[in-house]
């Protein structure tokens, strides 16, 4: 079975996740059919794509491919790691990409899901961003796109307890565009789709930059960025981290020690 299906509908590009069998975690081979779909929509000049788990696909993705990670001594979200590289993909795709979610979205795939230009869900869904459960260190850019989605408080508790946000509430805290009937979802998410591409092309796409832009706009002395490096050293260097992989591939809770 591919690992994806993709089409073209009423001038929209749409890409199904369908690796059911590993819920759809973000393996490097998952991640690289997305980028070359997302090319090839980009080369057709489509002005609108959307990002949906396939058909009957109990969760949207359980994130990272927990088996791919580094068991330690080396950044898991490094800048030329798969998924950063799928983050890059879809913010410098020249038009929306819309994120149509049915189900659970964890870990490395809620980052995809934060920067998806619009989200709409049905009811069955629910996100968790899961790094404290794996004492995975996460990255500085993708700290600073939840706190630019949800503000600090929302993000930090997300960060700490890494428990599930059901739709309702992604709702209320502005992770979701819209939450409607799980019946209507992908008829609304089409003709929200539809809309878009009446309007110029060539102004959104221009939009769509300088939002990306400006979101990243926060100064950083270079001084502070290197420390935020060296503290997330810390993590994957730690027993925790290592920990926390194994314990995930045994089906068992981890035993963190705090070093």
């Amino acid at each position: 079975m591919p690992l994806i299906d993709k089409e073209v509908r009423d001038n929209v590009g749409i890409i199904s996740l369908n690796n059911l069998q590993k819920r759809n975690a973000l393996s490097q081979a998952l991640v690289d059919t997305i980028i070359e779909a997302l090319n090839d929509f980009q080369t057709c000049k489509l002005p609108v794509v959307i990002l949906r788990a396939a058909e009957g696909s109990p969760v949207w993705s359980a994130g990272h491919d927990i088996n791919e990670l580094p068991r330690s001594r080396r950044d898991p979200l490094g800048y030329f790691d798969s998924l950063e590289i799928l983050l890059r993909a879809i913010q410098d795709y020249p038009s929306p990409v819309i994120a149509m979610v049915h189900g659970g979205v964890w870990g490395g795939a809620f980052n995809v899901i934060m920067v998806c230009d619009i989200v709409v869900a049905d009811e069955s869904a629910s996100f968790a961003i899961t790094p404290a459960r794996l004492a995975l260190p996460f990255n500085v850019l993708g700290i600073l796109q939840f706190m630019n989605r949800v503000g600090l408080n929302i993000a930090k508790e997300m960060f700490f307890t890494a428990d599930p946000i059901p739709a309702e509430r992604a709702m209320r805290v502005g992770i979701l565009n819209h939450l409607v009937p799980s019946e209507k979802l992908v008829d609304f998410t089409m003709e929200l789709a539809r809309r878009i591409t009446d309007r110029s092309a060539l102004a959104i796409s221009i939009m769509k930059e300088q939002f990306r832009i400006l979101s990243e706009a926060s100064p950083m002395p270079p001084a502070s960025f290197e420390r935020i490096q060296g503290l997330r050293r810390r993590v994957y260097d730690s027993h925790d981290y290592a920990e926390g992989i194994r314990a995930f591939i045994e089906k068992r809770p981890p035993v963190f020690r705090g070093d």
